[in-house]
């Protein structure tokens, strides 16, 4: 029975066809999963447990029959939809985990993180990060109306993408030696993470011994899904791009 990771779904209206792919993953793959984690970004942007629009509530339902079916489902904050709270767990029945957070899976000790805390090269988005994620600025958040809220967050996202556009691929990586600092804190070699859109499995020496960083990919793109099994993890994808 496999334990399956996923990150970066981006779900949104404007993506109907990356909705469907994940009510269908929760119907069929998560149904025999031991459990199933989801480590950042299930929404392209989440404005407040306060937001029932007609996809959140669609996603809600989904993920409260799988758990309500005795599949543990975990969700970690990303970067689009840290303004999930207590609420939300409470009508999914999933359980909320800090970032990081270190998870035994069949015999190995594993770091789990949404990984932008890790891009430490890409200075201006961590002092965005730095302010965001505050938590006096998220109970101002909360506090908006929603209509102010939709307004922020747009705002947000368009300033976002074009500085992203900006930037050289290896400044919005992980930097390798936080990588390294982030394993000799938790002491642990394996590090699980998502964010940065680039599925891999990456292999490299850590104090003389072996060390895995796992990179989840998207699912508007690639369907990126992470079956680990008593085998060891097997990166896969849906096949397809979800549109």
């Amino acid at each position: 029975m496999a334990t399956l990771f996923i990150s970066d779904l981006h779900l949104d209206e404007s993506r109907p066809a990356a909705t469907d792919a994940f009510l269908g993953f929760l119907q069929t793959d998560a149904r025999s999963a031991g459990a199933v984690y989801i480590l950042g970004d299930l929404f392209g942007v989440w404005l407040g447990d306060g937001d029932p629009t007609p996809l959140n509530r669609q996603v809600i339902d989904a993920l409260a029959s799988l758990t309500a079916a005795g599949v543990p489902v975990f969700l970690m904050h990303g970067n689009r939809d840290f303004l999930i709270g207590s609420e939300f767990c409470k009508a999914t029945g999933i359980t909320l985990l800090p970032d990081p957070t270190l998870a035994w899976v069949y015999g190995t000790s594993v770091l789990l993180s949404h990984g932008d805390l890790l891009c430490t090269d890409d200075l201006s988005y961590q002092r965005y990060r730095n302010i965001i994620r505050h938590p006096a600025v998220e109970k101002t958040l909360n506090g908006l109306p929603e209509r102010a809220r939709h307004g922020f967050i747009k705002y947000i996202r368009s300033l976002s993408a074009t500085r992203s556009g900006m930037k050289p691929p290896e400044i919005t990586d992980v930097n390798q030696s936080a990588v390294e600092s982030t394993l000799h804190e938790y002491k642990v070699r394996t590090l699980l993470h998502g964010h940065t859109h680039r599925p891999a499995i990456h292999y490299f020496d850590l104090d003389g011994a072996q060390a895995t960083r796992i990179v989840l990919g998207d699912w508007y793109e690639q369907g990126s899904v992470l079956r680990w099994d008593e085998t060891g993890p097997h990166l896969t994808s849906l096949g397809y791009g979800t549109g």
